[in-house]
């Protein structure tokens, strides 16, 4: 076993520490200095960003000149009001339009242009245990006193159709007013013909009055006014 001599000793232990340096020093201060990477672009990347906004640029150009261009040469007469001129249109409306009058069922609207007709059938529906007692009113079918909701809807159809694209021509010839009237009073009774608040309908009334095939007298074959059925 090595042992150090008393002289080797007493010259480690006088041996003067060495001062750290002032680098040293400000190591154990100061926090190390990380080397920031420098960010890298990829040119090949900027060049084909610059060519896909290039291209939607022109997409967007070339759809701008399109729409103003059809803009511009489609016809909009769809969309144009017509002037308000009379012709003979406007001579035909009020003489059409009267048919419909002649044929109104129930208690006669204000205003009705028929002098020689009256209330008629205001009992239609109302007999013991009726679902639907609330029939009178709409049209009489064919001249007769039959009411037909097949033919009757599809009329009021046409009539409407025919305000949505000639309310101008009904304007000019002052029955606008009087061609909605009409149009309401078919509508309305055709709601009474079914349960129009019930989210499913299972039954509808059809018809008002007998025809062939009853095991009651044929209506077409009552020739009678339609003020005098009781």
């Amino acid at each position: 076993m090595n042992h150090r001599t008393m002289t080797e000793i007493e010259e480690l232990e006088l041996t003067p520490l060495t001062q750290p340096s002032l680098e040293m020093k400000e190591s154990w201060v100061l926090k190390p200095t990380i080397a920031k990477k420098k960010k890298k672009f990829s040119v090949a990347c900027i060049s084909s960003n610059r060519k896909l906004l290039l291209w939607l640029g022109g997409v967007l150009c070339v759809s701008c000149i399109i729409a103003m261009t059809l803009s511009k040469t489609l016809p909009h007469d769809h969309y144009n009001v017509p002037p308000l001129t009379k012709d003979n249109s406007t001579i035909a409306i009020p003489v059409a339009l009267k048919f419909f009058n002649a044929q109104i069922s129930g208690k006669l609207p204000e205003g009705n242009n028929v002098s020689w007709q009256g209330d008629s059938c205001l009992n239609d529906g109302k007999f013991p245990g009726s679902s639907y007692p609330h029939l009178a009113g709409g049209y009489y079918d064919a001249g007769g006193s039959i009411k037909s909701n097949f033919p009757m809807s599809f009329s009021m159809t046409m009539l409407s159709w025919s305000v949505i694209e000639y309310s101008t021509k009904y304007q000019v010839a002052g029955e606008l007013n009087h061609v909605k009237g009409l149009i309401k009073w078919g509508t309305d009774y055709l709601l009474n013909n079914f349960n129009s608040s019930s989210d499913t309908v299972f039954e509808m009334v059809s018809q008002i009055g007998m025809t062939i095939g009853s095991e009651l007298p044929n209506d077409n074959y009552c020739w009678m006014r339609p003020e005098d059925i009781n």
